[in-house]
């Protein structure tokens, strides 16, 4: 189970990571996931682009989040520190390749992967929202209610803020 829902967390980061980039939704001023990234990263980190990409996204979400935030709450972009190594351990590993590989593939298609993960219900807010707890960060509950608030605001052109409280 754990596994199970470590993958899911790291797909859910890594569509809301590429839908929140400047060419999709702008939410941050990235382009990570952009094909030109990859030749501007490569030459960088030849055997580690995808990490790079990653955890590229992963900062520039970590603060827009955290700016809107109060400290000491949890989010996708921040969680418990065990749960940072597992995801970036994961994203070293071959599902994670094969995750940060379907990424890419454009808006739409991350809509549509976004939308497969989320709660069917719609979650339609704006700002900062709480969703749950962190204890609760394995429920499948809590990982369809953190995608559907995403989902609803990159479709009606919002910006929200799931977290999770301590």
């Amino acid at each position: 189970m754990k596994e199970s829902y470590l993958s899911t967390l790291l797909q859910l980061r890594l569509i809301v990571g590429f839908l929140g980039e400047r060419a999709q939704c702008a939410w941050w001023p990235t382009a990570f996931y952009e094909a030109s990234s990859r030749q501007f990263l490569e030459p960088v980190f030849p055997k580690t682009f995808r990490l790079a990409q990653y955890h590229g996204v992963l900062e520039a979400a970590r603060r827009v989040h955290d700016e809107h935030l109060s400290v000491g709450s949890y989010h996708l972009f921040r969680l418990p520190e065990e749960i940072e190594q597992d995801l970036h351990a994961i994203v070293q590993s071959s599902v994670g390749e094969e995750l940060a590989s379907q990424v890419s593939r454009g808006k739409e298609a991350a809509l549509d992967a976004l939308n497969q993960l989320a709660a069917p219900c719609s979650l339609s807010s704006v700002g900062p929202t709480a969703v749950g707890k962190i204890k609760d960060l394995d429920s499948s509950d809590t990982l369809k209610a953190i995608a559907a608030t995403y989902l609803s605001a990159f479709t009606q052109n919002e910006k929200t803020y799931p977290y999770l409280m301590g």
